[in-house]
């Protein structure tokens, strides 16, 4: 149940740990909120009397997924006392009121935007990779949105790594920049189905509302200073190489085998005379192997960190990229070999 993604798990208010049901006409409204985001869905059903409770989220969607029917009855008492059956099956659990439940934050004349389930989706899957996890800096958890007439930009960035996506929209409204946290935009992501409809997306000062697919979910925005990325990107590179994306994952791959948790090291890539070499070596022993490229320019040899590189490459998803470098102690970025639709930049690693 995706309402469940939104609840808390281990939390001093059991209030917290449970969904709010309340039936309404003709459905269930159900509600899951962990103060950071609220995720709510309307369910058809037969309501006899209309009313709401709590009820804890990990033992009621335990017990839908072992429930071999499509239906089920569900009936709570003055004493909220709830009781869920179908055929031979009957479960009693107690409730919680919902007297003290907190409310969904309300956005009052917010800016609204609507964009493609696909691209938005798209978007997502191939900048959150990036996204800080330990970085101090809180704003770093999330994915930055910078929007303007006819474009949306995704940005993400670690201290190792900046990931950026751009998609040319429908839109004529004003600039706007905002932070979504990461946990959002992973549930976002995984709600959003395959189809050509579009998100709606209602944005205020400090929360952010998407409809997707009958679900409403609602969020804080990260607040903070974001990094201003653009001064580390660079504008012209000493080397370009131009390669087959699948070959070079293929060939990294292949090398970071010998790579581990327990015993690390970096790639050494070498590229000169149209030619890749790719090397390594750690406790466990040494790897290498050659692809052929196109190298214009100066030859060059840099470190790198396999599992970085790999994720930009596989985000990439085009059948050929470009490799932009400026020295070996420059940021490396990997580039489409027309347009501008992605940008991935890592931190190049002193090889010893």
């Amino acid at each position: 149940m995706n309402v469940q993604k939104a609840v808390m798990t281990k939390t001093a208010m059991p209030i917290l740990e449970g969904i709010l049901f309340t039936a309404e006409d003709n459905g269930v409204k159900l509600t899951g909120y962990d103060l950071e985001i609220g995720i709510e869905t309307t369910i058809e059903a037969d309501v006899i009397e209309e009313g709401s409770v709590i009820i804890n989220a990990k033992t009621f969607c335990d017990i839908i997924r072992h429930i071999p029917y499509d239906k089920i009855i569900f009936e709570t008492d003055e004493k909220l006392q709830c009781k869920i059956y179908c055929g031979d099956i009957e479960y009693y659990m107690t409730g919680i009121s919902p007297k003290d439940y907190p409310e969904l934050p309300v956005i009052i004349n917010g800016k609204d935007i609507d964009i493609s389930q696909k691209i938005l989706k798209d978007m997502i899957k191939k900048t959150i990779f990036s996204v800080a996890v330990n970085d101090v800096r809180v704003i770093h958890k999330g994915i930055k949105f910078e929007i303007k007439p006819g474009e949306i930009r995704l940005v993400a960035i670690d201290s190792h790594r900046i990931a950026i996506r751009k998609e040319f929209i429908d839109y004529n409204g004003e600039e706007l920049s905002f932070v979504v946290p990461a946990k959002t935009m992973g549930e976002i992501m995984k709600l959003i189905p395959d189809g050509d409809d579009f998100v709606k997306i209602g944005l205020g000062r400090r929360h952010i509302l998407f409809e997707i697919n009958g679900y409403t979910i609602i969020s804080r925005l990260l607040e903070g200073e974001f990094m201003k990325y653009e001064s580390i990107i660079p504008t012209n590179y000493n080397t370009v190489v131009r390669t087959k994306t699948k070959d070079m994952i293929s060939s990294v791959e292949r090398v970071a085998l010998i790579i581990t948790d327990r015993f690390k090291a970096p790639l050494k890539l070498e590229f000169r005379e149209d030619e890749l070499k790719i090397s390594t070596a750690t406790a466990l022993g040494t790897a290498n192997d050659k692809l052929e490229v196109s190298v214009d320019g100066n030859d060059i040899e840099i470190g790198i960190q396999s599992r970085y590189i790999l994720d930009a490459l596989r985000a990439g998803e085009e059948d050929e990229i470009l490799i932009g470098m400026v020295s070996p102690t420059n940021p490396v970025c990997i580039i489409p070999t027309s347009g501008e639709s992605f940008l991935y930049l890592i931190l190049p690693v002193r090889l010893s």
